[in-house]
């Protein structure tokens, strides 16, 4: 697939991420992720915490792919950073949501958006082709979770949730920066 076509379907999973679904409130109602947020940049705990879990379980499980699959050595490398640093993130998720009153999903939940990335890096293949649409749908991702983290530090709703988005901009502004150098 070609950067463009890449590119065009990111764009379509992102208009496609307006179907995905949470639970709000936490009392079994299921609202859409991006009417319920306004968009992807979330200022409600509730809808924030979600995704920021979705967006770590893509980060982890695509990078496990990548150590499977990937050949270069600097995609390797990146891939046991995107492990190392998206646990440590996911760890600090999960306590801070607890503080705030709110039961983080399970472990290696993705909301539709992310799953649908996953797959198409499934479908990739092994080696050099593999290994640019890792660096390409890395650069995608990274990008949704700047802008989740960093809006989510200003705006947020819940402090210990904020702290948490706040730590993670720097990391997931580094990582986003690697992923478009390696992704041209």
């Amino acid at each position: 697939m070609t950067r463009s076509a890449l590119l065009a379907a990111a764009a379509a999973l992102s208009l496609s991420a307006c179907a995905a679904t949470v639970d709000e409130g936490g009392d079994g109602s299921s609202a859409s992720a991006s009417a319920a947020a306004g968009d992807m940049t979330p200022e409600t705990a509730s809808a924030f915490v979600p995704m920021a879990a979705s967006s770590d379980t893509f980060e982890i499980n695509s990078s496990q792919l990548a150590l499977q699959r990937a050949t270069g050595a600097d995609t390797r490398a990146y891939a046991q950073m995107m492990i190392r640093d998206h646990s440590n993130t996911t760890q600090q998720l999960s306590a801070a949501a607890r503080t705030s009153g709110i039961e983080p999903p399970p472990p290696g939940t993705m909301l539709p958006m992310h799953q649908a990335l996953f797959e198409q890096l499934q479908n990739a293949g092994t080696g050099a082709a593999f290994d640019r649409t890792y660096w390409t749908l890395q650069a995608q991702s990274h990008q949704m979770a700047l802008d989740l983290h960093s809006n989510y530090a200003r705006n947020g709703d819940q402090p210990a949730l904020r702290q948490v988005a706040q730590t993670a901009t720097p990391i997931v502004r580094m990582h986003l920066e690697e992923a478009r150098q390696k992704a041209r």
